[in-house]
C-alpha cells in the first residue's frame, strides 16, 4: 500500500504514520509534513521522489502531478487505465491524508491582512482531496484526524479498508471542501463590501451541538453558528452551569439579546417564546432588574432573562425564588454565581453583548429556498415628525422611544405601553392592531394595577388603519403615542388625539417582526 500524507493540522499524525509504518505501507509526503515524520524517525520519501520534480514557487507547488493524479484517479477495474500508468511509470497511490492549509484560522485572527487571508488558499490539497474521493472505489481519502483510528483499526483488523469506510471519507471530503470554498467565498464577499445580493449566495456554517430535540420533542434538532460573525452573539456565549440549550431556549435567547442590543444604560430583557415579557431600564442594573420583574411577574415564569451589566447577589437572590431557564449576563459577582448554582438546570451564560446593529444578513428558510434582508438597524429615524398639536416632553419622548425598541423586536402585530423606562404592558402577535392594543392595555391592568396604563406611552410597530387604538389609549389615559404613520386614514388618527390632548410622533418606519 502507498500512502500520501500532507497535512496542515499534524495532531496524531507522527502515531497514524508510525502505525502505518508498521503495517507496510510506504509514505510519501510533503514540505512541513515530510519535515515532522522524518524527525520522528519514520521512513518516508518526500514526493519531489515520486514526480521527479523539486517542489517550487515557494511550496505553491509541490503536488500538482500527473504522478501523484494519475496514481490517486486510475481506476484499479479499468485495465486501459491500469496500462497507461504502468507505461508512463506511475504507481497508484492507495491513501490519502490530507488537511487543507488554515484559512479559516487565519481570517479569523483579529489582525490578519488579505495577503495573509489569500496565501492560506490551499490549492493542491483541495485537489488531491477531489481526485482521491472521486476515485474511492479504489482510494481511502482522510481529511479529519479523528478518522486516523477508523482507518488503521479497519487496516489491522480487516487486512483493508472496507467499501462502507471508503464510501463515508468520500462524502467527509466533498463536504469538507465545499465548506472551504464556500468559507473562501463568503471572506471575500465581505472584504468586498458590495452592495445588493449575490446571484449565489455562499454561506458556511459549523456544528456545535447536537439536541435532544427540536421545537417539539418528535422533532430532531441541531445548532450550527456561522464562522464569520459578528462578536457578542450567542454563539460565542460560555456556559457556565445547567444543563445544554435547547432549540427553544436558543431561539428565545437570541430574541432576548436581539432587543438588549438597542440599550446603552443599564437594562435588563426578559422573554418567553421570543416576545419580550418585561423589560426595564434605570441607573443600576438591580433596579432595571426589578422593573423587568415587576413588568410580568407572571409571564416570567420559564423564561429567558439577560442583562447588560453584571450580576450581583441581590439580583441572584431574587432570581432563585422563581424558574427560569435561562439567564445572560456579561458576567456574575462570585458570591451570586454561587448563589445561581444551587439551582441545577438553569443555565448561566457569559456573554458581553455589544450595542447597536451587527451587521448581519436576516436570513428566513422557506419550503425551497431562502428570504433574506438587511438587519433591521434603526429604531425611531432623526427625521420623525410630530403631527399633532400638541408635542411630547422630554421624559414623554424618552419613553416612546424606549416604548418603540421594545416593540421593534415583538412580534407583529405589536403594541408596546410603557412608563418611566419600564414596559407595563405588551400586546404581540395578534392579526388586527386594536387587538394587540386591548392586550397590551388589559395586561397592564392586571399584571401592574388599573391604572398602569395612566400617563403611559404606547409604541405601535405599524400604522394605525383606523382611529380605534386612539380611542383604547385615551380610555386607558395613555398620555402620548408613537407609530409610522402612512395610513391613508392617518388624519383621522391625527385629529382624535387632538381632540384628546394626546401628542403623536410619527417616524416614517415600519417594524414589522413576523
Amino acid at each position: 500500500m502507498k500512502a500520501l500524507i500532507s497535512v496542515s493540522d499534524k495532531t496524531g499524525i507522527v502515531e497514524a504514520a508510525r502505525e502505518l509504518e508498521g503495517l507496510g505501507c510506504e509514505l510519501i509526503s510533503t514540505g512541513g509534513t515530510y519535515r515532522t515524520l522524518s524527525t520522528a524517525g519514520i521512513k518516508v520519501k518526500e514526493v519531489s521522489e515520486l514526480t521527479g520534480f523539486p517542489e517550487c514557487l515557494d511550496g505553491r507547488v509541490k503536488t500538482l502531478h500527473p504522478a501523484v493524479h494519475a496514481g490517486l484517479l486510475a481506476r484499479r477495474d479499468n485495465p486501459q487505465h491500469m496500462k497507461q500508468i504502468a507505461e508512463l511509470g506511475i504507481e497508484p497511490i492507495d491513501l490519502v491524508i490530507v488537511n487543507l492549509y488554515p484559512f479559516k484560522q487565519t481570517i479569523l485572527k483579529p489582525d490578519v491582512t488579505f495577503a495573509d487571508a489569500f496565501e492560506n488558499i490551499d490549492i493542491g490539497g483541495p485537489t488531491m482531496l477531489r481526485a482521491a474521493a472521486k476515485n474511492y472505489q479504489d482510494v481511502a481519502v482522510v481529511v479529519d484526524p479523528g478518522d486516523y483510528v477508523k482507518v488503521i483499526g479497519e487496516l489491522k483488523t480487516e487486512g483493508k479498508i472496507t467499501p462502507a469506510t471508503r464510501l463515508y471519507l468520500m462524502r467527509k471530503v466533498f463536504a469538507h471542501t465545499a465548506a472551504y470554498d464556500a468559507l473562501i467565498a463568503e471572506y471575500l464577499a465581505k472584504e468586498a463590501k458590495t452592495e445588493g445580493f449575490p446571484e449565489t449566495l455562499t454561506l458556511v456554517y459549523e456544528k456545535v451541538q447536537d439536541m435532544r430535540y427540536g421545537e417539539n420533542p418528535h422533532q430532531e434538532a441541531a445548532f450550527y453558528r456561522e464562522i464569520i460573525r459578528p462578536a457578542g452573539t450567542l454563539a460565542d456565549a460560555v456556559q457556565l452551569h445547567g444543563k445544554p440549550l435547547s432549540f427553544n431556549n436558543i431561539n428565545d435567547t437570541n430574541g432576548a439579546l436581539d432587543l438588549l442590543r438597542e440599550f446603552d444604560e443599564p437594562t435588563v430583557v426578559a422573554c418567553k417564546h421570543a416576545n419580550p415579557c418585561g423589560v426595564g431600564s434605570a441607573a443600576t442594573i438591580y433596579e432595571a432588574w426589578r422593573k423587568a420583574f415587576t413588568a410580568d411577574m407572571v409571564s416570567i415564569f420559564g423564561g429567558i432573562v439577560v442583562m447588560n451589566r453584571p450580576l450581583t447577589a441581590d439580583i441572584a437572590r431574587e432570581m432563585s425564588e422563581i424558574f427560569l431557564e435561562v439567564i445572560v449576563a456579561p458576567s456574575y459577582a462570585e458570591d451570586a454565581l454561587e448563589i445561581l448554582k444551587g439551582k441545577k438546570n438553569l443555565r448561566l451564560l457569559e456573554l458581553k453583548v455589544t450595542t447597536g446593529a451587527t451587521g448581519s444578513l436576516d436570513l428566513k428558510k422557506v419550503k425551497g429556498g431562502l428570504i433574506i434582508q438587511s438587519e433591521d438597524a434603526t429604531v425611531v429615524p432623526p427625521d420623525y415628525k410630530v403631527v399633532t398639536a400638541t408635542a411630547p416632553t422630554e421624559k414623554q419622548l424618552e419613553d416612546l422611544v424606549f416604548a418603540m425598541k421594545i416593540v421593534k423586536h415583538t412580534k407583529s402585530n405589536a403594541i408596546v405601553i410603557a412608563k418611566d423606562k419600564q414596559s407595563v404592558g405588551i400586546g404581540p402577535g395578534q392579526v388586527n392592531r386594536i387587538w394587540a392594543a386591548c392586550q397590551a392595555i388589559e395586561h397592564s391592568r392586571e399584571l401592574i394595577g388599573p391604572d398602569a396604563a395612566t400617563g403611559a406611552v404606547l409604541a405601535s410597530d405599524a400604522f394605525f388603519p383606523f382611529p380605534d387604538v386612539v380611542e383604547a389609549a385615551h380610555e386607558a389615559r395613555i398620555a402620548a403615542i408613537i407609530q409610522p404613520g402612512g395610513s391613508l386614514r392617518d388624519n383621522e388618527s391625527i385629529a382624535k388625539c387632538d381632540e384628546y390632548g394626546i401628542p403623536m410622533i410619527f417616524t416614517g418606519m415600519r417594524h414589522f417582526k413576523h
